[in-house]
């Protein structure tokens, strides 16, 4: 089972919006069964699904904080055929607290995720917060790849390089020489010098993993969030559109080649 993580410690970089419109191009579009898991104190995954998060008696908060709480009983369902969500919301600021006294903190995520595979599920995406936090390390732990999107200013691009090297130390650390940054995302895109440089440093440092297609942007994918729905619910014709299925089928085409061609047969 695939675990793409999306993960930036800052904030602003359209990291929600990458998830939420990868998971539903691979249900809808590659015919997977997928798992998006919110871990965001905000809740932005779930409210961009639909999904009311202020009213749901349980979250993944409760997931990772209370062994009595299946994954089947904080998933919830949306309107793309083939995508479930596991909601977050506040609850999750107070996650590191919690578990600060458990030697295995860091494997909360790891350990609950056996379910979504038990479950049948063919990919898990992860939706990380804006911060390098005990949340997000649960969240390498549990992941296969890692998505960085990345805005296109200075402080943004400062910050890539760092995250790249958290990625390599946790997985030398946690015995997993595999985890690492499969796709790089340029998001915020303008015709402008100064993003036409970033563009080129980021192709400098990450020549293997840049995305070819940088996230313009799009006044329906704002609109269609606002709705709760995913792009291809609410304008699937749209340039919008167009730039995030482009974005996540390089995204798809970022796993080792024996998982592609496991999922290829699985499709098929």
């Amino acid at each position: 089972m695939r675990r793409i993580a999306f993960i930036n410690e800052k904030g602003g970089t359209c990291k929600t919006t990458l998830a939420v419109n990868t998971a539903a191009w691979l249900a809808l579009e590659q015919r997977r069964r997928v798992l998006l898991v919110d871990l965001d104190t905000q809740g932005h995954a779930g409210k961009s699904l639909g999904v009311d998060v202020r009213t749901l008696p349980r979250n993944v908060f409760h997931l990772l904080t209370d062994a009595e709480v299946s994954l089947s009983s904080v998933v919830r369902q949306t309107g793309v055929s083939g995508l479930d969500v596991v909601p977050a919301y506040k609850e999750m600021a107070e996650f590191p607290v919690v578990v600060a006294q458990d030697p295995r903190r860091a494997h909360r995520l790891a350990d609950r995720m056996r379910e979504a595979e038990a479950a049948g599920y063919d990919l898990v995406l992860f939706d990380a917060p804006p911060s390098m936090g005990l949340t997000t390390r649960n969240i390498l732990v549990a992941a296969s790849e890692v998505v960085v999107p990345v805005a296109l200013t200075y402080l943004a691009l400062d910050g890539c390089a760092e995250l790249a090297e958290t990625v390599r130390q946790v997985g030398e650390a946690e015995g997993r020489p595999d985890l690492r940054v499969t796709k790089v995302v340029p998001t915020l895109y303008r015709k402008t010098a100064l993003a036409t440089a970033i563009l080129e440093r980021l192709r400098a440092y990450f020549p293997d993993a840049l995305a070819a297609t940088p996230l313009g942007y799009s006044v329906k994918v704002d609109e269609a969030q606002s709705h709760g729905k995913t792009i291809w619910e609410y304008a699937p014709q749209s340039p919008g559109a167009r730039m995030l299925a482009a974005i996540a089928a390089e995204i798809d085409g970022g796993a080792p080649a024996a998982k592609r061609k496991r999922a290829r047969s699985k499709v098929a």
